[in-house]
C-alpha cells in the first residue's frame, strides 16, 4: 500500500486553488461549477480539493479541519520555506506559526489554507 492522496474541502474552490498554487501545485483550468478538482504534486500523490457542500451530502455533516496539520510539505531549502511562507502572507492567507529552526533538525513552517487546514512546511538544516 502507499498514500495515493490527499484530500481538503473548500468553501471556495478557487480561493483555495489560489492558495495550493503558492505551494506549488498545479490544477487544470476551472470552468467554475466543480464539486471536485485535483493535482498531482511531483513526488505522484494527489492533492483532492471538494467542495463542503459535496462532502457534506455524503458524509451528513458540515467538514470541519482539524487542530493539527493535514500534511508536510519537504521544501529543498531552508530558504524555500522561509519563501513560501512569506508568499503566503503577502498573498494574504494563515501563518500559524513563522519559520523556525526544530530541534529535530529542520526549518519548520505552519500555514494555513483558506477553510483552516493546516499545512507545514519543512527542509532539512
Amino acid at each position: 500500500m502507499k498514500i495515493d492522496a490527499i484530500g481538503v474541502t473548500s468553501k471556495d474552490l478557487r480561493k483555495t486553488v489560489s492558495f495550493y498554487e503558492l505551494l506549488g501545485f498545479t490544477f487544470p483550468e476551472m470552468s467554475g461549477d466543480e464539486d471536485h478538482i485535483e493535482a498531482t504534486s511531483p513526488a505522484g500523490v494527489r492533492l483532492m480539493i471538494d467542495s463542503a457542500s459535496l462532502i457534506e451530502s455524503i458524509i451528513g455533516e458540515a467538514p470541519r479541519p482539524g487542530n493539527a496539520s493535514a500534511f508536510a510539505i519537504l521544501c529543498e531549502t531552508v530558504d524555500e520555506v522561509n519563501q513560501v511562507t512569506q508568499k503566503i502572507q503577502d498573498a494574504g492567507y494563515t501563518v500559524i506559526k513563522e519559520p523556525w529552526d526544530a530541534e529535530w533538525g529542520q526549518r519548520y513552517a505552519i500555514v494555513a489554507d483558506p477553510d483552516g487546514y493546516k499545512v507545514d512546511l519543512f527542509a532539512a538544516l
